[in-house]
């Protein structure tokens, strides 16, 4: 089924010429697979199932193609996010649900299980990296560079999970570890050790998607990912802490969530027994629920900028603002410390800049600071 929505590519050819925002030869694209998803959905089931959820006409086939259709971007804003990989991961929360994958699935030895991951999550993200790069997808709902990924979160999850230490069933999820022979976290900054293993490893391949489509110092354009590469205590942490960061970062937000359709598979059901979620610094950025909005501010979240520039300690004595304490540019020591050269390599950061700058006799054009004088400005 991947391996036929991908060759849908070739009969909408992305149109020539350079453009700032998604091709719109995309929407020819989606109309195409839109046309073809119930052959594709019946080719791809047993035909059992097909009949007994209703075929096309069915309200759970209805779903299930929803999801399905979701998983691939947006036609109208030519765009692909963490949102959209989510609606794939619900169609295939679908296909379980409805026994699709038979009796093998949900038995301890977990065989099932890894080959929806490495068989059909992992081709589901090639093919996606493909539409990103022939119709250049904008990233939905980016943070931009404070983001973990314009465009995916769930390799990170099931990457560190390969990595993490075997366990068993009575042992939780590990909190420290890896698994003998693997790569370092640190790794992730050299650009040989990530083509060495993002053929075998989701955390690398989605690593070296990046190191495709982005330029310059890694710890440049992916901070989060470069502080979470300094991890000692080995990828259990890291597998851990990705579950922790996609349930607030994706799950938790409204931007995300707002474009999930529920129905009879995956319904709103809230539950009264659940615990109130822990405050992390990931749900710190969250609307809260003691402080109304200020008079004439309508309803909705703030924009994401709008509180991550309140880095704690910032200021002295100015409290922490709710913003992201690890994103500390490699360069800024702690307590004011010389700079350090990141790992991995960074170019020369140059000199500090200068504490004063020279002013002119008030009035004149030369009255500004010298690093900021209009060309035209005349001493």
């Amino acid at each position: 089924m991947l391996r036929a929505v991908e060759a849908m590519m070739d009969e909408a050819p992305p149109e020539k010429g350079p453009r700032r925002f998604g091709n719109v030869s995309f929407r020819r694209w989606y109309e195409i697979l839109e046309g073809r998803v119930d052959g594709l959905l019946r080719d791809c089931l047993p035909e059992a199932l097909w009949q007994a959820w209703g075929g096309e006409e069915g309200v759970m086939m209805g779903e299930v193609k929803g999801y399905f259709m979701g998983g691939f971007g947006s036609a109208q804003r030519l765009d692909y996010g963490t949102g959209h990989e989510l609606s794939f991961l619900a169609f295939l929360g679908c296909l379980w649900k409805l026994g699709a994958f038979g009796d093998g699935q949900g038995k301890e030895d977990g065989e099932v299980e890894r080959s929806l991951v490495l068989g059909v999550f992992e081709p589901y993200l090639r093919v996606v990296r493909r539409l990103i790069l022939t119709y250049n997808l904008e990233p939905a709902g980016s943070h931009g560079v404070w983001g973990l990924d314009d465009h995916s979160f769930l390799p990170y999850i099931f990457g560190s999970a390969q990595l993490t230490r075997p366990i068993t069933e009575a042992e939780p999820t590990p909190l420290e570890g890896s698994a003998p022979g693997a790569p370092r976290p640190s790794d992730v900054v050299k650009p040989a050790s990530v083509d060495l293993h993002r053929e075998s490893n989701m955390y690398f391949s989605a690593i070296g998607f990046i190191n495709d489509v982005k330029k310059g110092p890694f710890w440049e354009h992916s901070p989060i990912l470069f502080d979470i590469s300094g991890i000692k205590d080995g990828w259990g942490k890291i597998n851990k802490g990705m579950i922790k960061m996609f349930n607030a970062e994706v799950l938790s937000k409204f931007p995300v969530v707002q474009h999930f359709p529920f129905g009879s598979l995956f319904s709103w059901d809230p539950d009264p027994d659940a615990a109130v979620p822990a405050q992390s610094v990931h749900l710190a950025s969250q609307p809260s629920a003691g402080n109304p909005p200020a008079a004439g501010a309508g309803p909705g979240t703030a924009a994401p900028w709008a509180q991550a520039t309140k880095m704690p300690g910032a200021v002295a004595g100015v409290p922490p603002g709710p913003g992201i304490p690890y994103s500390r540019a490699p360069w800024t020591g702690v307590g004011g410390s010389a700079p350090t050269m990141p790992r991995g390599g960074a170019p020369d950061t140059g000199p500090p800049p200068p504490t004063s700058f020279l002013r002119g006799k008030p009035g004149t054009a030369s009255n500004q600071f010298a690093v900021t004088k209009a060309p035209w400005a005349k001493d």
